[in-house]
């Protein structure tokens, strides 16, 4: 069997990615430092898949065990999820994600440099294109994050293209995906983020299990059909098919860099998710509005012809499985993977 590396493997998509390479008959080796996610994924990997991934707690940015971890498993590829990724965080401390996102990918490179391992899925993120010009956004539309964290993703993005661009051995997809949400069917792993939800769909789950008493909705004045915001909304299991694809697609790609939308190339507005939300969990759901949050844009969704026709790969998953399978997770684990530890 070929073996993938996948760091930042116990975190949200990483997590679900590694049940869809498992059950593609990959073997997985996970490297993860904890700091926004739990083991606990890691255990109910095993338990969705019947199959034990190697577990490694450790930052990316410590070079002698990303080396070690590299020589033991000699990967055929890696996948790298690993990295700080709120955009509020970003914009109050800046150099703090510069330093670790940026660091830990040259940290990583340098790794599979050193042990001929020269084949790199990257996740990278819609938040590159920054507000757009035209809808859907396609992967030629101008990039200007709006943000730090979306700098690094960019930033990240050029230093792997330059790595490939250096050697013809190496090749590498880039991903850009849109707003990935729900959580794999079983309900056993899902998102469980840190403090309070920064996104749409976390945030109304929790209102929904009790957590939280209201969801803020912030702007309800947009030039949209009602008002509020619309984005293009991702299952999470569409998403980890993405990454597969993408990885499979490597193997007759050296000295190549692709990039790719991943996304459904349709757009939901808040109070859209708000509704099929309702009706996934039987809750009212209740919530304020409040004014426009700085930095979001009216509209964004994706175009993503370029995965479909080069990959195969479309997104097939609607806003309700989204929502269903969110409320499976959230209702089996009301306190995320404290949850599982608890019992």
């Amino acid at each position: 069997m070929a073996t993938v590396l996948v760091t930042g493997g116990a975190g949200y998509i990483g997590s679900h990615t590694c049940v869809a390479l498992m059950e593609a008959g990959w073997e997985v080796a996970v490297l993860d430092s904890l700091e926004n996610s739990s083991a606990a994924a890691v255990d109910a990997i095993a338990e969705i898949t019947g199959r034990q991934a190697r577990f490694d707690i450790a930052d990316c940015r410590d070079q002698s065990v990303v080396e070690k971890v590299m020589t033991e498993v000699s990967p055929d590829a890696v996948l790298h999820f690993a990295g700080l990724k709120s955009v509020p965080d970003s914009v109050a401390d800046p150099l703090r994600y510069y330093r670790h996102n940026l660091e830990s990918t040259a940290v990583l490179l340098m790794g599979m440099e050193s042990c001929g391992v020269r084949r790199i899925v990257f996740s990278s993120s819609a938040t590159v294109y920054g507000p757009p010009d035209e809808l859907p956004v396609s992967e030629t539309a101008t990039t200007r994050p709006a943000n730090p964290y979306g700098w690094t993703k960019l930033m990240i993005e050029q230093m792997v293209t330059d790595v490939v661009r250096s050697d013809p051995r190496w090749s590498a997809s880039l991903l850009r995906y849109f707003n990935p949400v729900g959580a794999h069917p079983s309900g056993m792993i899902g998102e469980d983020p840190e403090g309070v939800p920064g996104n749409l769909m976390p945030y109304l789950l929790q209102v929904a299990v009790g957590r939280r008493a209201a969801l803020p909705l912030y702007g309800t004045d947009y030039p949209t059909p009602d008002g509020t915001a619309r984005r293009d909304y991702i299952h999470v299991m569409d998403l980890a098919e993405g990454h597969l694809a993408a990885l499979q697609d490597l193997e007759s790609s050296a000295g190549r860099v692709h990039t790719y939308n991943l996304g459904t190339g349709r757009a939901a507005s808040v109070r859209e998710v708000i509704a099929a939300m309702r009706e996934a969990t039987g809750h009212p759901l209740p919530y304020e509005e409040l004014g426009r949050r700085p930095g979001d844009v009216p509209e964004l969704w994706a175009d993503p012809s370029k995965a479909h026709s080069e990959l195969g790969w479309s997104a097939t998953r609607t806003l309700a499985d989204m929502c269903r399978d969110g409320w499976s997770w959230q209702s089996r684990n009301p306190q995320g993977y404290r949850s599982q530890s608890i019992s």
